[in-house]
C-alpha cells in the first residue's frame, strides 16, 4: 500500500477537534503536531483496531497541547488503498 501524506494548519482551538476527525476516518497511521517554526511537538502512530481507551491518554495530552500553543501543523500520513 502507498502512503500518502499531507499537512493541516490549525489554531489550538481547533486541534483536538481536527485530531478526533482524522482518527475516526480510518486510514490513518501517523499524525505528527508541529509548532508554526516546524519543531515537532508530539508524534502519535494510529495502528489498525487502535480506539477508545487506548486513545484516551493521546488525546488528553493533545488536549493539553491545545491549550498551550496558538498556531501549529498537524501533518497526517494516510495509507492509500
Amino acid at each position: 500500500m502507498a502512503k500518502k501524506t499531507e499537512s493541516f494548519s490549525i489554531n489550538g482551538e481547533q486541534l483536538l477537534k481536527k485530531v478526533k476527525e482524522l482518527i475516526a476516518e480510518g486510514n490513518i497511521r501517523k499524525i505528527t503536531i508541529k509548532d508554526k517554526t516546524g519543531k515537532e511537538l508530539m508524534t502519535f502512530p494510529l495502528t489498525i483496531g487502535v480506539v477508545g481507551a487506548v486513545l484516551a491518554p493521546v488525546l488528553a495530552a493533545v488536549g493539553a497541547l491545545a491549550a498551550l500553543i496558538g498556531e501549529c501543523t498537524i501533518a497526517v500520513e494516510r495509507e492509500e488503498g
